[in-house]
């Protein structure tokens, strides 16, 4: 992966050049790798629930009520 320019003006030209279409923005993250990231985590809750046992769901409910109603100093 190419790193940006660190000096301001390339760095200007570079983005310029990237928003215009002249070049592809190597230093971004690839846009195919967004939609299969999205759908693993969409299943990773349903699936981790259905591994966990009753008694440590509410060990993780009662975690998640103290901290959402823990008072602030």
């Amino acid at each position: 992966m190419a790193k940006r320019p660190r000096d301001p003006n390339q760095l200007a030209k570079t983005i310029l050049d990237v928003a215009v279409g002249n070049i592809e923005d190597k230093a971004s993250p690839s846009k195919r790798k967004i939609p299969k990231g999205r759908s693993g985590g969409l299943k990773g809750g349903k699936s981790r629930s259905a591994t966990l046992t009753p008694e440590q769901r509410h060990e993780i409910a009662k975690l998640a009520a103290r901290a959402r109603w823990k008072k602030k100093d």
